[in-house]
């Protein structure tokens, strides 16, 4: 195994959908998480956005993707897409 397979392997990696892509070079996605309230026991659902970079631009606004853990691109981006899970619907 090479250093850059084991480096790839410790990377966090999150599944999520396209929600904008006006940007050059970076799509914004939208993971979406279900967890347990600490006092309460309900599930809750939680939602963050990240700034994800995508060189050739071919990811669209309602795909789903998968992004994983980079080095810094830019001041808010530290993501790469790294593969399509599912393309949008045309509605």
């Amino acid at each position: 195994m090479t250093e850059a397979q084991a480096a790839q392997k410790n990377t966090r990696t999150f599944v999520g959908r396209v929600v904008s892509d006006k940007r050059a070079k970076t799509v914004t996605v939208l993971v979406e998480n279900r967890v347990k309230h600490e006092l309460y026991g309900k599930i809750v659902a939680r939602s963050r956005k990240y700034h994800a970079h995508d060189e050739n631009g071919e990811y669209k606004m309602g795909d789903v993707v998968e992004i994983a853990e980079g080095r810094p691109i830019s001041k808010q981006k530290s993501w790469v897409v790294t593969r399509l899970i599912e393309k949008a619907r045309v509605v």
